[in-house]
């Protein structure tokens, strides 16, 4: 038996022992006794909501918690993420004190180790992203590698970043630390509970029924772990997640271990794909397999519980050689145990957490596999949400919302076993990844493909990154630097600044809201002006703290009849928020899948429009900012000017039944006036030169309108959600203030890398890229206030090398918009 098992069973319960009572009705019922349930019923009682209860099918652990590594880190692919993470392995001392539980925290330090350039320059993006969020990664010099860690073989690797925040604990006793701690502050949990249905009553709440009774919970929330999917199933929901079969083994007594003095530090070997921590007097190595094996793809029975799985140590047998090699002294140790459990996987291997879209009261967080490094901040952020109405940080990479009803079972066991495939392989900035693909298509996909589209994929939907020469043509190497791609979309950015260019449209999304009462509503719902018929206004859309929300263009169709267009990975956030506030009488459709298209921009996007539409589109009858209901290319449309390139521009929006027909009346029609595909790539070098942000970069809750510039498109002379928050940033001033770069380099960022000022991270990048037209390698990103003034010298850290960069005070290209409004 393992040391988490003994662990679990060292434990006693105790609400059957006090002969505890199910409450008739409460404010939140938790479905789930693991390390996740358990922390949000602890952060949900600590902040006020103590009438909150968890129910547990058997004991507290009895999924994947119990038999789970323990080891724990702050990295992260998000840096929202790494801040929950280092905010939750800073909790732990917090609960163990207050319940009087041990949670075996080890706070050993630990380093992450680079074998090869590649993963060295991604240990140097990441410890460029900790200079500005505060977090402790240091780089350490090989022979300090060796003297921290006497068993590991320091000629193998390039370069070791420490973190002293990394560690190990014990997986049970922190889970029932957080179950008692949470009991401190008045909550309940109650094990052999299990729910057995979920039925949701006319006034939106929700019983629950339990073999001792049932309970009426005004909020559910679904932490079911390896059983998430069967609970969602009880509400009709299918949570795209997969269990997944994981190994990990347990040596024998190693001398060197054992006769160190102290407590050895944990370690990550990407190349190696290997993780490790001392256990006992021995080490604990888990490995993430070449070829996952999804467990109980139809689903997870009722009756399993504090049990492992066979070991197949066939399956992991190629990912032991370079571990022995790489820490010899576990080649010659004997191996005490295997471990196989289960543990839950989602298909970008985030949390899928927060309100479920389209349910009232439902919400969830589940597919939590690093559930000890992330399990104290998940329930900080449910707790946060749930009382206070929004998260305190963006939190889009956890939120369940970034998966819609494409996202189905099937495709989430693909997506799921493919990230645990590639748990510790390379993801490069320009990768695209190829299982779950064409999931979404338009009807243009084939024709698109076969002119040489490299294809993207997002919220599910197949979009064109950029062309080459052909199908064939189409490839390139991931990396981190420039790439064969770069000559490619250059030469589509000069299509866009000198003749026309065509991009598909359908991954915008489009929201048709209407009835008596839309106009008020999107008054009081959007900070900014609410255009009249036949006009479009962008407008920033704020949470009632001030946050950002939204960045959408509002079209008005007819006085009470309007379609927002927005970020297509926010389409069903963008749904949950509207309804909460819609009132009866106006309605909300989601229309994105019904609307595709095609964007023309460029000096001869006029006269190729001409020529498909008998419209008069000439610069009088067609302003800028016009929107009409018309017939382009024989198919009825919606036509929008307007231009994300900073060209002149129109946004051609029809029926996907009409898109073929469409799309070849435009190339027939513009074949003599320099028309050229493009695709996101060419857009956002465009855009860039514009000094324009984009949603999910740029734009997203952690900022406010001030800071973000957005408060340029506020109409101040209404009310509007949010409006006190603004007024009172306002009247403080902005401590940081998003400001465009330009940078002596010949490598582009791409996200995230520290802005440095005399050796100080004053603040980070969002996005960057080359900027085609005007030659120069840009970004956009957050500074502190007192250095966005326009000529401030900055440098950027890309790859470990600090960069020159300037901020700009106006865009590098038609700074006054006259080509665009032309």
């Amino acid at each position: 038996m393992s040391t988490m098992a003994q662990s679990t069973l060292n434990i006693k319960t105790d609400d059957e022992a006090t002969g505890k009572k199910l409450p008739s009705h409460v404010k939140v019922a938790i479905i789930g006794g693991g390390v996740v349930g358990c922390s949000i019923l602890y952060h949900l009682a600590k902040f006020g909501w103590k009438d909150a209860i968890l129910l547990e099918r058997d004991e507290l652990t009895s999924g994947s918690s119990w038999h789970a590594a323990g080891q724990i880190h702050t990295i992260s692919s998000d840096p929202n993420i790494s801040r929950l993470q280092s905010y939750t392995i800073g909790l732990y001392k917090e609960i163990e004190e207050l319940s009087g539980q041990s949670v075996g925290l080890h706070m050993t330090g630990g380093f992450y180790l680079a074998s090869n350039k590649i993963w060295w320059d991604y240990l140097k993006r990441e410890r460029s992203k900790a200079r500005y969020m505060g977090l402790h990664q240091e780089w350490i010099d090989l022979k300090e590698l060796a003297d921290k860690h006497p068993l590991i073989d320091p000629k193998h690797y390039y370069a070791a970043l420490w973190d002293d925040q990394d560690g190990d604990l014990d997986p049970s006793g922190t889970t029932y630390a957080f179950a008692k701690a949470a009991k401190q502050y008045g909550a309940q949990y109650f094990t052999h509970t299990p729910a057995t249905a979920t039925t949701q009553r006319a006034d939106g709440t929700w019983d629950v029924t339990t073999p001792k009774g049932v309970v009426n919970a005004e909020y559910i929330v679904n932490c079911g772990g390896l059983w998430a999917r069967e609970v969602g199933h009880m509400a009709g929901l299918h949570i795209p997640v997969q269990p997944m079969e994981h190994h990990y083994l347990l040596t024998e007594r190693i001398d060197a271990v054992a006769n160190w003095g102290s407590r050895l530090p944990c370690g990550i070997d990407y190349e190696a794909n290997i993780y490790f921590r001392q256990e006992r007097d021995g080490i604990l190595l888990g490995t993430y397999e070449q070829t996952g094996t999804p467990w109980k793809v139809g689903g997870t029975p009722w009756d399993f519980g504090h049990e492992l799985l066979q070991p197949n140590l066939d399956q992991i047998a190629d990912r032991l050689e370079p571990a022995f090699e790489r820490v010899p002294a576990l080649g010659e140790a004997g191996i005490r145990q295997t471990i196989n459990g289960p543990f839950t996987f989602g298909p970008d291997g985030n949390p899928m957490i927060g309100p479920v879209p389209g349910m009232k009261n439902y919400w969830c967080a589940v597919g939590v596999m690093a559930g000890f490094c992330q399990g104290g901040g998940v329930g900080l952020t449910m707790a946060e949400w749930m009382i206070d109405g929004e998260p305190s940080i963006d939190v889009w990479a956890m939120d369940v919302a970034r998966f819609g009803d494409w996202a189905s079972p099937d495709w989430g066991t693909v997506k799921s076993t493919e990230n645990y495939e590639r748990r510790f392989v390379m993801t490069f900035p320009n990768e695209t990844l190829p299982k779950g693909r064409r999931q979404q298509t338009t009807a243009l996909y084939d024709r698109l493909v076969a002119k040489g589209a490299r294809m993207g994929q997002a919220f599910g939907l197949e979009n064109a990154l950029w062309f080459a020469d052909g199908p064939e043509d189409a490839w390139e190497d991931p990396t981190f630097e420039r790439n064969r791609s770069h000559d490619y979309v250059a030469a589509e950015c000069k299509a866009v600044r000198e003749a026309v260019g065509g991009i598909e449209i359908a991954n915008f999304a489009k929201h048709v809201i209407k009835g008596p009462g839309a106009r008020d509503w999107l008054n009081k719902t959007m900070a900014g002006f609410i255009p009249k018929p036949a006009r479009i206004a962008l407008t920033p859309m704020l949470t009632e703290k001030g946050r950002l929300y939204g960045d959408l263009t509002v079209a008005c169709l007819d006085d009470e009849h309007f379609m927002l267009f927005g970020s297509g990975a926010m389409q069903d956030a963008h749904s949950r928020f509207w309804a909460k506030t819609l009132p009866e009488g106006v309605s909300h459709e989601n229309q994105t899948g019904d609307w595709h298209g095609i964007a023309l921009s460029g000096p001869n996007s006029r006269e190729l429009l001409s020529r498909i539409t008998r419209e008069d589109v000439s610069a009088e009858a067609l302003k800028f900012r016009d929107c009409r209901k018309t017939f382009v290319g024989g198919v009825p449309v919606i036509l929008n000017r307007i231009s994300f390139s900073g060209e002149l521009g129109y946004e051609i929006y029809c029926r996907p039944q009409y898109l073929i027909l469409l799309s070849e009346a435009i190339e027939a029609a513009g074949a003599d006036l320099g028309y050229r595909c493009y695709g996101a790539r060419a857009l956002m070098s465009l855009r860039l030169e514009k000094g324009w942000g984009a949603w999910g970069l740029e734009f997203r809750p952690d900022f406010n309108a001030v800071e973000s510039g957005m408060d340029a498109f506020i109409n101040w002379k209404k009310d509007f959600a949010g409006k006190a928050a603004t007024e009172a940033a306002r009247a403080e001033g902005p401590a940081r203030k998003l400001v465009t770069l330009t940078i002596e380099t010949d490598m582009d960022v791409t996200l995230d890398e520290a802005i440095i000022k005399d050796g100080e991270a004053i603040g980070y990048i969002s996005s960057g890229g080359y900027a085609h037209h005007v030659g120069r390698s840009m970004a956009m990103g957050y500074v502190a206030a007192e250095h966005a003034a326009a000529g401030s010298q900055v440098e950027v850290e890309i790859l470990g090398e600090m960069r020159a960069a300037e901020v700009q005070g106006a865009p590098v290209y038609d700074a006054d918009g006259g080509r665009m409004r032309g």
